[in-house]
């Protein structure tokens, strides 16, 4: 662990010299760091894990904000989509006040721009979450659809979503890896996401040759299931 923590705070070092030489304020006091582990390897961690950036002393936190979302340190993304949500409602309840006064296509623009916008930010991330998390999110989406249709709370919402062609929020995130994969693989993606997938070359001839399947790697956590190296080849 001290070997870790020394390296980091080079790292540190540096990343603060550079914005230094580019005329650029790193502001020390609000640095944030994480440790991300399972409950069973935090019992291991020592208790005084700490890092030393510049004049201050960083003490891990439980949530972390990085680009808008918010990681907790089990990955349970439990905190951004409550996050999430209360940025949504707040945006439904100011759109339905105004809604008597716009038309139907200016309804639709803001419900994407402030609503469905933020439930597709990042929600790869998402993958692998339990349903009942995800739950939380697909009322807000289905709260949205009514909003634009007009219909009531006991209306079934499936036959809505299908007529405003919304995909639910799990196919969305199932959808939004897919998307990665197949720019992945016609190289229309970042490096660091090409370089996660391979394509599956058998050992011996094989028909499954021709099936343009990907190589699955071998996972032992939670953590490596829900990676994109390991959802991409079984979606």
């Amino acid at each position: 662990m001290a070997t870790v923590t020394t390296t980091i705070e080079r790292c540190l070092s540096d990343i603060r010299w550079w914005m230094n030489a580019s005329m650029l304020w790193l502001i020390e006091s609000k640095t944030e760091f994480i440790i991300f582990s399972t409950k069973h390897q935090f019992k291991n961690l020592p208790s005084a894990s700490s890092l030393r950036f510049a004049d201050t002393v960083l003490l891990p936190g439980d949530c972390v904000c990085d680009l808008g979302v918010h990681l907790d340190k089990n990955l349970s993304m439990e905190g951004h989509m409550k996050s999430v949500s209360e940025v949504a409602y707040f945006q439904l309840r100011t759109i339905a006040k105004i809604k008597k006064n716009i038309t139907l296509q200016i309804l639709t623009q803001l419900v994407h721009c402030f609503v469905t916008s933020r439930l597709d930010y990042c929600n790869s991330l998402l993958f692998g979450c339990p349903s009942a998390l995800l739950r939380k999110l697909q009322i807000v989406q289905n709260s949205a659809a009514r909003l634009i249709t007009n219909s009531r709370r006991r209306d079934h919402i499936t036959p809505i979503l299908k007529d405003l062609h919304w995909l639910p929020i799990e196919q969305r995130i199932i959808f939004k890896i897919l998307l990665h994969t197949y720019r992945s693989l016609h190289n229309v993606a970042p490096s660091y996401l090409t370089s996660l997938i391979k394509p599956y070359t058998p050992g011996r001839a094989l028909r499954s040759a021709q099936s343009k399947n990907l190589q699955q790697p071998t996972t032992r956590s939670r953590y490596g299931d829900i990676a994109f190296t390991s959802a991409a080849p079984r979606l």
